[in-house]
């Protein structure tokens, strides 16, 4: 974990507050376009978010957070107790929404979307690659980072609120680009399944907010084998990998707990995983909040 002080706190659009924090001994960890951090909250909930600052600013991070009603307690207590001045841990950063080399690029982002894709296109026109962003919100009012985007990307930059244009034709977006393109969307499910709809699965990229609704087959024991100590943990049918390691003592870091962050991967040894994330675990990798097993034990790295 890396030390931190909030530097700043700002509000950047209706019910959205950006927060910069700085390093509080020594540079901070690098990272690239589309990569979040976990955040450590005095509350002791951990989150994550988007980094949206500068990857060149190695002194602080940028993160924005739209304040959620249906809160579990994350964006509840920055927009309402949070205060410059405070210490707070990050973990180093991680990308599984990573910026890949293509001829061009268009970025889709809904609302708080936009937060993974904002350095995205900064590092296109700053590479000279042919990039622009639709940028779409209810309203203006609701939409962080509109100024600093016109200012800085010009015309690159497409700002459409919805309740008074409605929804672009994705379509004819999609047909003015080079057949190279990658096209990066990051926002509400509604905007995802549209965007899913248009685009091919090879020239998109996406990043949710929260898990797609899917079934699997219902949950079965399964043993879990930790290869450093030796010892075999048993994992009931109700009881989630993470969970059951936890508390046989074997703490996994863990953020979101629905398969969306990656941050409690694991390394699998043997046996067959049951992958329920949302993330693309890689091979030889699982998510223990959510995944499972198809065989009787996993053999773990831990």
């Amino acid at each position: 974990m890396q030390q931190t002080t909030v530097d700043r706190i700002d509000q950047v659009a209706e019910d959205v507050v950006s927060l910069v924090l700085r390093a509080a001994a020594g540079p901070l960890a690098p990272w690239g376009p589309g990569a979040h951090i976990d955040l450590a909250l005095p509350n002791w909930l951990t989150r994550q978010y988007s980094l949206c600052g500068d990857p060149a600013d190695r002194q602080s991070y940028r993160i924005a957070i739209r304040y959620d009603p249906l809160s579990r307690g994350g964006s509840e207590y920055i927009h309402r107790f949070l205060r410059q001045g405070r210490t707070l841990e990050v973990s180093l950063p991680r990308n599984h929404f990573p910026l890949e080399p293509a001829p061009e690029y268009l970025f889709l982002a809904g609302g708080i979307g936009i937060t993974p894709l904002l350095p995205m296109l900064r590092t296109a026109v700053e590479s000279d690659i042919p990039a622009s962003l639709v940028f779409l919100g209810q309203s203006l009012a609701t939409m962080p980072f509109v100024d600093e985007l016109r200012s800085t990307c010009g015309d690159r930059v497409r700002v459409v609120p919805t309740k008074q244009q409605g929804r672009p034709d994705l379509g004819a977006l999609g047909s003015a680009l080079d057949p190279g393109a990658l096209v990066y969307c990051c926002g509400p499910a509604s905007l995802l399944a549209a965007v899913e709809d248009v685009f091919p699965a090879e020239r998109l990229r996406t990043e949710r907010f929260h898990p797609v609704a899917r079934s699997f087959a219902p949950n079965t024991e399964f043993e879990a084998v930790c290869t450093r100590s030796g010892r075999t943990v048993r994992v009931p049918s109700d009881e989630s990998l993470l969970d059951a390691l936890t508390h046989a003592g074997y703490p996994v870091s863990a953020g979101c707990r629905e398969g969306v962050c990656g941050s409690c991967a694991l390394t699998v040894v043997d046996g067959e995983p049951e992958h329920r994330d949302d993330v693309g675990a890689p091979a030889g990798r699982m998510y223990a909040c959510v995944s499972r097993a198809l065989s009787a034990r996993l053999v773990l790295d831990i």
